[in-house]
């Protein structure tokens, strides 16, 4: 009974997923043809898709009791419970009652979708006709929401740029100072290995602020002398 269920529903799954394309290209031929030519399989094709979707549904609903009773049979007491066949069966089973039941509401979905995007398109088309049939005035006033629309969209860019090159601007920053760090740590790193270099150059710098002050010193005795020279 499992099998000739799954069999069932494969086919009205291929029959069900051949009639949401051919809706959707004879909606799109149609468009494509004329904005205004009426839809005139649309309730037909909407009719199928309800009834073959309860058909669907009601397999499904029988292929799961199904399924259920297999699964009350192996956990019976006369059935052996390490039989791995039956439970290799049954988990088939159940893999191919989730495949078709996630493959048959993906395609109705879709066909929902599709169905909604046609009848907004349909509004939208109607709305269209009427401005274009209005006055001047009308005319006018949609071409100005269209350029102010356009302008707002072109607004929306530039902030959208001025914000990524802030964006990569903070990352390179980042990592900059990321390089800093480890030269820095680099360097402690270095300084507290060989203490007597570092040791070597405070002596030096203490000889040079040594000498400094000494020249220093001697610059100003030199800096009096002349100047007491310069007044006698």
């Amino acid at each position: 009974q499992a099998r000739q269920l799954e069999n069932e529903l494969d086919l009205k799954l291929v029959s069900f997923s051949k009639l949401c394309t051919s809706y959707s290209s004879t909606r799109d031929g149609r468009r494509d043809s004329s904005d205004t030519t009426p839809l005139l399989n649309g309730s037909s094709q909407d009719r199928m898709f309800e009834t073959m979707a309860v058909e669907i549904e009601q397999l499904l609903g029988k292929l799961t009791g199904i399924n259920d009773k297999m699964a009350e049979y192996t956990n019976s007491a006369g059935v052996p419970s390490l039989n791995a066949a039956l439970m290799h069966t049954l988990q088939r089973h159940r893999d191919i009652l989730q495949d078709y039941t996630h493959e048959f509401h993906k395609t109705k979905a879709n066909f929902l979708a599709i169905r909604e995007r046609e009848n907004l398109l349909g509004s939208v088309r109607k709305d269209i006709e009427s401005y274009k049939s209005g006055s001047g005035v009308n005319n006018r006033r949609t071409e100005l929401f269209l350029k102010e629309h356009e302008h707002l969209r072109n607004s929306d860019r530039l902030i959208e740029e001025t914000i990524s090159i802030a964006m990569a601007t903070k990352e390179n920053m980042t990592s900059q100072r990321g390089m800093l760090k480890s030269i820095q740590s680099k360097m402690n790193t270095l300084a507290n290995r060989f203490p007597a270099v570092n040791s070597l150059i405070q002596r030096i710098n203490l000889r040079k602020r040594r000498d400094s002050l000494i020249l220093g010193g001697i610059i100003g005795i030199c800096t009096i002398l002349l100047l007491l020279y310069a007044f006698h």
